[in-house]
């Protein structure tokens, strides 16, 4: 598997434990919009790093890039004889 570049897009800070602050940058989202039944959307992960940066951000945004690998077709496995 292949690894891909992280879009970073954003980042922000923790304010407690259930809650954090963030910003996304939208020029750098828009080329990843999705629509699904009408909607438009953009999957992304949000990661709480272990120490700030030098801005004091302690989590990073970016674009869940991931995709799933082709299914292989086992149409052909179930159409030979085992035999």
């Amino acid at each position: 598997m292949e690894k891909e570049t992280k879009v970073y897009c954003g980042s922000g800070k923790k304010q407690n434990e259930t809650w954090c602050k963030a910003t996304i940058n939208i020029d750098k989202i828009k080329d990843h919009v999705q629509e699904f039944n009408g909607h438009k959307f953009v999957k992304v992960n949000i990661n709480f790093k272990d120490e700030p940066d030098q801005y004091g951000k302690d989590v990073a945004i970016t674009i869940d890039t991931w995709k799933p690998e082709p299914k292989v077709e086992q149409e052909q496995e179930q159409k030979d004889l085992p035999f």
